[in-house]
Formats: structure tokens, sequence, C-alpha cells
């Protein structure tokens, strides 16, 4: 979006340093940072302070900031994180509508899916990968198109007050739920205080929106009594006001289903991989069509429609195994839809290389453990990354994790997961490379 920077210091009641200059949209990271951007360096574990001058050096055409004002045109402020999120509610205004994705499995590919349904139709934004916190959030808004029918803002919470925070800055007039599960519940507590962060959404909506929530998940059913709109229901429960029939999985683990809806019907194959992301697909569908997507459009967008990076991509190594690799992030609930995903593909053995689940509180042992023994049962092996919580087998490092991947070879299977923290896409990249197949 395209401001002055006048403007941008009227609207947060700062001191403009320096000449007036056109803002088109906003970044935090110097190295990334488009000619033309404002700049906002975010004080946290390092000082974004520091990289104004590379900022500048890029093209950034003005920045703001809480130190005494350099060269260039610059906003001084008293904070800049809450100075991003105030620009962020400005630029609300200019978009047309927005929709809130949250849930503690599967929101940032049910935003993927829903953003490809609406775009078939209306001009739409959404959130980058899993830009879904106090900054992410806010630089989708500032970066959006002008002619912005839709943003589909992805929208985390590891504590409560978190989505409340976003849903002021964003005002959804739509707000999907996936689920609740075991994350982040070293912050939240336990599933009821997952629950309660993850309502905070449904809360937010004006009694002119909707709610689209989970009626497989019992928890985000109940949330309808915290809705001041109408829900709308999906699931595979046949109650559901959205469901899907006659669900079949590929080779590929690309599911087929019937589509059923208040608009129509369609048959639907998805192009993601997991017997788990019907459900998604669902919520994708049901928000979108109530949007007003035709019922062929959100069909046909499900069927293209891909998802973010390191979610369930299903790599068949030249001369190796099927690679199934699902390491953006892990909780319980995802990891044991990655292993049942790992035991329906063909293969004689079968290897999950899990990493650590982390911040799951004084559960982790149990889950880790649990974990262990859902594999034993379907027959796949599980080796621990750096970590022996799932038992006595266990790697450690780059070098080592490579090394058991490529005792794999045709006919076998692998599963590579494990929460951010622990970077097995680390692991991913060294394999493909040493298997002379390097990632895209």
């Amino acid at each position: 979006m395209r401001w002055s920077a006048s403007e941008l210091t009227a609207h947060l009641g700062g001191e403009l340093a320096g000449p007036d200059a056109g803002v088109d949209g906003a970044s935090i990271d110097s190295r990334t940072l488009r000619p033309g951007q404002l700049y906002v360096p975010i004080v946290a574990e390092r000082d974004g302070h520091a990289f104004i001058p590379a900022a500048l050096e890029a093209g950034a055409s003005a920045y703001l900031t809480e130190r005494d004002p350099g060269p260039g045109t610059a906003i001084r402020v008293r904070e800049t994180g809450g100075a991003l999120l105030r620009l962020a509610a400005v630029a609300r205004g200019r978009v047309g509508g927005a929709i809130g994705v949250t849930g503690s499995v599967g929101k940032t590919t049910t935003k993927d899916l829903l953003a490809a349904c609406l775009a078939s139709t209306f001009p739409t934004v959404a959130s980058a990968g899993s830009f879904n916190n106090d900054l992410g959030l806010p630089l989708t808004l500032l970066n959006a198109p002008e002619d912005v029918r839709w943003a589909v803002l992805e929208m985390g919470a590891r504590r409560e007050g978190d989505i409340a925070r976003l849903a002021r800055v964003a005002r959804p007039e739509v707000g999907v739920v996936t689920s609740v599960a075991a994350a982040h519940v070293e912050y939240l507590g336990d599933l009821d205080g997952v629950a309660r962060a993850k309502g905070e959404l449904v809360a937010a909506l004006p009694a002119t929106g909707l709610a689209v929530l989970n009626h497989d998940d019992p928890r985000v059913r109940t949330m309808a009594s915290r809705s001041p709109c109408p829900v709308l229901s999906y699931g595979l429960d046949g109650d559901a006001d959205v469901r899907a029939a006659r669900v079949t999985v590929d080779r590929d683990l690309r599911a087929r289903f019937r589509l059923s809806s208040p608009w129509g019907e369609a048959d639907v194959r998805l192009a993601v991989h997991g017997a788990h992301q019907v459900s998604n697909a669902l919520a994708a569908a049901a928000a979108a069509l109530w949007c007003g997507v035709p019922i062929a459009s959100v069909a046909a967008a499900l069927t293209a429609g891909q998802g973010s990076s390191l979610r369930m991509e299903v790599d068949r190594v030249p001369g190796g195994p099927v690679l199934l690799v699902d390491c953006f992030n892990a909780i319980p609930v995802s990891v044991e839809a990655a292993v049942r995903s790992l035991a329906a593909l063909p293969g004689a053995r079968k290897l999950a290389l899990l990493g650590l689940m982390a911040e799951l509180g004084d559960g982790s042992a149990h889950q880790h453990r649990r974990i262990a023994g859902v594999a034993a049962e379907l027959g796949v092996h599980v080796v621990g990354y750096g970590t022996a919580l799932y038992g006595e087998a266990s790697v450690h490092g780059v070098d080592e994790a490579v090394a058991l991947l490529r005792t794999l070879g045709p006919g076998d299977a692998a599963l590579v997961k494990g929460s951010r923290v622990v970077r097995l896409e680390d692991v991913v990249r060294a394999y493909r490379e040493a298997e002379g197949t390097p990632c895209p």
C-alpha cells in the first residue's frame, strides 16, 4: 500500500525528520527489503536499529526509529513494534474484508487453500508462510495491493490474549478455527487453555460475520457459544454443514472426496498430501463458498492449490526412498498424522526421523513415548534426531542423520519431522545434496 511519510507520521503521532517521501509497503528485514518500503527496526534479540544504514542502502524510502534520527527520512516513535501494529490497523481500512484463520494444527495449509479458492474469484492477499504474529500479520496488511477484496490472515497464539490483540488490528469478518490440540501448552496450561486462546477469534467477529468451525473437534464445536454471528460447520461428520464423503487416498497420499455443502456438491482431488488435509480443505471450502466463490471454482482451486514449503512434501528420490518432508513444526497430533501417512505409503522399510516436539510442558516425555508406540504399532521404525525421548534409537547432527537416510533405497519410505527449533530442513537439504538432487 502506498503512503507518504507525512501521512504515516500523522497516524502514529510521531515526529518526521528529513524530507517527505513516498512509501510502498513495509519490511522489518534489511536483507529482503524492496526499494520504496518503510523499514521498521524491531528491538528483540538483535536491535534492528543497527541495520538502518543497510535498509537505506537497499532502497528504503523511510524508516521508523526509537532513537535520534539519522540520515534520510525518519519517523521517530516511542516504540517501533507498537507502531507497526497501529499502521496495520490503518492499512486494514483499505482492505475490503479480512478472514482470520487459527488452530493448533492445519491453519497454514487452510490459509493457503482458502487463499487459492478466493483468488479464483476475487483479488486476494494472504499471509506468507506462517506470518501469524505481531510482526507477520501487520506486514501482510501493509504490503497488500490497494484493490484487495479479501485478506486471509493466519493468527497464532502462544498465550491467551495474543489472538484478541491481532483481531483488534485485523478486524476479521470471517473466523476459521481448525483444531484444538496440545500446542504451546507450556504457556497455555492445558487443552482448555488452548481452546480459550483460539476462541478469541470467534468472540471478536462482528454480528454480520461468520464463524467457520470444525465440527469433528469437540472443543472447536463448542466455540459456537462464543460466536456473536452465524456458524458454518465443516467436517467428516454427516451432521456438518460442509462435509466430505467417499474419501480415498492414492499412492502419493492425495485424497479424493465428494464435497457436499449448502451451495451444492463437487468432486475434489487435493494437490496437498495426507488424508488429514481433507479437513483443511473443507474449512477453506466453507469460508470461500460463503464469500461467494462458485463451488466449481472451489473444487478447481483445491485440486490445484499447494501448501507452504516443508509441509507434507512427497519426494521420490531417484534410486532412493519416498521421502515425506513435514518439518515446519511438530505437535503430537500433527506428528501422529504424519506417521500414519508414512505408514500408508508403499514401502518395505519405513523410517521416521523425528525431532523434538517443543513447548509441551510436563506432558512432553509421555507424548514422545506415545508417538513412538503408535509408530511401532504401524510398523514404522522411529529414530530421534537430537533427542532420546522417543526411545534409545537416536542420531545427533546433520551428518549422522544423512548417513542414516542414505541406508534407505528404492522401495523404502522415510518421514522427516520436528519442531522449528530443531531445523530438520538442514538434514533434508544435506541429504538431497548428497543424493545429487538439491532442493529447488
